[in-house]
């Protein structure tokens, strides 16, 4: 037996060597290649993005982008009390009233805002108005700077307010939301520390030394609002995660709703050669098609995952590097690198898909846009929102803009966030590598015939109809969680309806789109008790797989109202409802897939007459679901 064993590990391991060599040969080639068709245009293209990147990354993460320096005129003498004010703001470049040239009645000059010698302020030409109220929020930061050189800072701010965000209790909220289980009444006002007044007033012009003319900075009565959320318990932000962070501290009128606008664009710097990089990979998938190459490496001894493999990566080692580069250059760490890398596979594994399914350049061309447009938003718009909701964690590029911040993530937030992507790329490579072979690879088909090919080439029996069904999980994950993105900030009474009817589709699509395939495509006999069994199949297969996205109870997602009605309501304590909350969508799944099955089994219109009564079946069920579950 030992002796066996010891075979069979030496085998293992020799196929193992096998792959590995093979793997590792197909890709030399593919870099000899793609660097011998770089022409002298590719590289200029290539040098110049590099150099954009690199200039914006800098630039940014020293300084920021400069776009406003010196973008405005502004005419004053040196004598006047506001020459230092637009001296020390970027946004202005000064000239004296000596040089100041004005036409036709006003119209035209060479300044934008011009202070008089009498101290009188004005403005002309199309970009005064403008100028002129940049140059009110110099006159603020000035003060705001000579305050703080004050050596009484009590004199200069007689009111200072301490903004610290802490996370909400959701299990102690009362019902109507007006905060009674604490003592704040979402103003900030028991975190500020004053003189004795109470008022919550900023001053004006405390400082003897500060500029005079310009309005109140702030009424202090609005600028805090934002530490407790809204008041009237219509929306309940998510527990995934620690939400907005980074506590503040100053005048109420320095005090600001949080944006990470210089980790954000640093973050999307990431992104940006991603979308350049599936240009060439889909090419090279593209031009083995189009010019029949692949036909050589499909006779190889290299099975197809192996070419595949080999050729996808290069380009993810290349994304790798420069994901490191870019770390490297912003500041980054470990964090930001770890979060690029599931981003780089879906990109290529969406590529890789689009280019086995497009029949020319122009198609894959149009593939490779949406596939950019599409995954660019998804990454960017939630992590906009990294330092107010935690609803933000559906990206990955949120982890990155945490990272910038110097803040840290915890292992159940990077799982959240990056395993639909992981589980969505793992699929997509699947799909593709279905109709990599010959009958499909050279053949003029429409891309939805190529959809279904790839489909039916994954089904291998009964059993493959379950597995497929649990493998489409990430896409309706992914799918939910981008639709609850898009509508949990507006009105309930237009968000629910179509979040209602929009998740029910897509549930009901990843359940019966393979099993149409199968009867598409003559796998399965197209009888009443074959699409009974396999309905069944499919709807206990996505029942199963299901239950792991039970991770959305868990962190807090069905507090959002569009959470609920995406992913059905939290887990309750009660053992009874528990249970029937678990165990009821089985029943739902089983018999909407039934229903599906049994219209694909008549062909294309009574599947797609039977895909509305399931999606209508779904949405009535959750409906109802949450009714009786509030």
């Amino acid at each position: 037996m030992s002796d066996e064993r010891e075979r069979d590990t030496r085998s293992g391991a020799a196929r193992l060597r096998g792959v590995l060599a093979r793997t590792a040969r197909i890709s030399r080639w593919e870099v000899s290649r793609s660097t011998g068709t770089v022409d002298r245009k590719t590289a200029l293209v290539l040098a110049g993005l590099l150099l954009t990147v690199g200039i914006v990354g800098i630039s940014v993460a020293d300084e920021g982008l400069g776009l406003e320096d010196e973008l405005y005129v502004m005419a004053v003498d040196e004598g006047s009390q506001y020459h230092d004010v637009a001296v020390e703001s970027d946004s202005f470049r000064v000239i004296g009233l000596e040089d100041l040239e004005i036409d036709d009645g006003g119209e035209d000059a060479n300044a934008d805002v011009v202070v008089t010698q009498r101290g009188q302020i004005g403005h002309v030409g199309p970009n005064g108005a403008v100028a002129y109220d940049a140059f009110r929020d110099a006159v603020e930061e000035y003060n705001e700077r000579r305050l703080s050189q004050e050596a009484n800072q009590t004199a200069a701010y007689p009111v200072l307010v301490d903004l610290e965000y802490r996370d909400r209790d959701l299990g102690g909220a009362t019902a109507d939301g007006d905060g009674t289980e604490t003592d704040e009444s979402g103003t900030g006002d028991d975190d500020s520390t004053t003189d004795g007044n109470g008022t919550g007033e900023t001053t004006d012009d405390t400082g003897d030394d500060s500029v005079t003319g310009t309005e109140d900075s702030s009424d202090g009565g609005g600028t805090t609002d934002g530490t407790g959320g809204t008041s009237d318990g219509s929306l309940q932000v998510p527990d995934v995660g620690s939400g907005a962070t980074g506590d503040a501290s100053g005048t109420p009128g320095s005090i600001s709703p949080p944006f990470p606008f210089q980790s954000l664009l640093l973050a999307f710097l990431f992104v940006v050669p991603m979308n350049f990089v599936i240009q060439a990979y889909g090419s090279t998938i593209m031009d083995e098609r189009i010019k029949r190459r692949g036909e050589l490496l499909l006779v190889s001894p290299a099975s197809s995952r192996e070419i595949v493999a080999g050729k996808t990566l290069p380009y993810l080692v290349g994304l790798v590097a420069i994901a490191v580069a870019i770390t490297l250059a912003v500041g980054g760490g470990l964090l930001s690198v770890a979060a690029a890398i599931p981003i780089a596979l879906l990109f290529l594994a969406a590529t890789f898909v689009g280019a086995m399914l497009a029949r020319s350049y122009k198609e894959l061309t149009f593939v490779t846009v949406t596939i950019s447009v599409f995954l660019t938003t998804y990454t960017f718009i939630p992590a906009v929102f990294a330092d107010v909701t935690p609803i933000a964690l559906i990206s990955p590029l949120t982890l990155i803009v945490m990272d910038l911040q110097g803040e840290t993530a915890r292992l159940g937030e990077y799982l959240f966030s990056t395993g639909p992507f992981l589980a969505s790329a793992g699929v997509c490579f699947l799909l593709g590598l279905g109709v990599y072979r010959e009958e499909d690879m050279f053949a003029q088909k429409a891309i939805p015939v190529k959809v279904i090919d790839a489909l039916a080439s994954r089904l291998h029996g009964y059993r493959s109809v379950p597995i497929l069904s649990m493998l489409f999980i990430p896409f309706v994950f992914t799918a939910q969680l981008l639709a609850v993105a898009l509508l949990f900030a507006i009105p309930e009474t237009i968000a629910l309806p179509v979040i209602f009817v929009l998740a029910a589709a897509i549930e009901e699509f990843a359940k019966s789109i393979h099993v149409y395939a199968g009867f598409a495509r003559s796998k399965f006999e197209s009888s009443l008790r074959i699409a009974v069994l396999l309905g069944v199949l499919s709807g206990v297969g996505f029942f199963v797989g299901e239950k792991f996205t039970h991770v959305a109870q868990f962190v807090g997602l069905p507090e959002l109202t569009v959470g609920v009605a995406a992913f059905g309501p939290a887990l309750s304590s009660d053992p009874l409802l528990l249970l029937a909350l678990f165990f009821a969508p089985l029943v739902l799944h089983v018999v909407t897939a039934v229903i599906s099955a049994l219209g694909a089994s008549r062909g294309q219109n009574a599947y797609a007459v039977a895909f509305v009564i399931a999606t209508l079946v779904h949405a009535a069920y959750n409906l109802g679901v949450i009714a009786l579950a509030a």
